[in-house]
């Protein structure tokens, strides 16, 4: 018994196989593709399961209040730790500006950088707690000498 058309439905059977085939391989390199991370915070953790950097969304919290009295606005917050586990730098931004804390081998030892609303400043603690702000317009005596590391 021999069917005519047999080898053309054998020809297009395969090419629909074949099709099916590569459009499914393409689909698995669009799969390995990361995703957008979503989350309300990220750690990064060393060998040894200590937090080194994380970044959080805190929410407003009328509880804490600012030195002007408001409450806290909803912050961003990238912390990077040493491995004594203090954060050496602190980056935040919120509604109200953005702040960058960089800390030194001893407390208090910090410079921190912020725009708060409306004003900038530029504050240096030393060790011994001393400390001086900077802030535009304001003069006072010779701009301190900071040695680059």
């Amino acid at each position: 018994m021999k069917l005519p058309g047999m080898p053309l439905v054998l020809t297009v059977v395969n090419l629909l196989l074949v099709s099916i085939v590569l459009a499914r391989g393409q689909n698995a390199q669009t799969r390995s593709e990361l995703p957008v991370l979503r989350g309300r915070a990220l750690e990064i953790v060393d060998d040894g399961g200590k937090v080194r950097a994380s970044i959080t969304v805190f929410p407003s919290n009328p509880k804490f209040k600012s030195p002007d009295g408001k409450p806290y606005p909803e912050t961003v917050l990238l912390r990077l730790i040493n491995s004594n586990g203090a954060p050496n730098v602190k980056l935040s931004a919120s509604n109200k500006g953005a702040g960058l804390g960089l800390g030194g081998a001893t407390n208090p030892t910090y410079m921190q950088l912020m725009a708060d609303g409306d004003e900038t400043f530029l504050t240096f603690t030393n060790k011994d707690g001393k400390h001086q702000t900077l802030k535009p317009g304001v003069k006072k005596g010779p701009t301190p000498y900071l040695p680059s590391r």
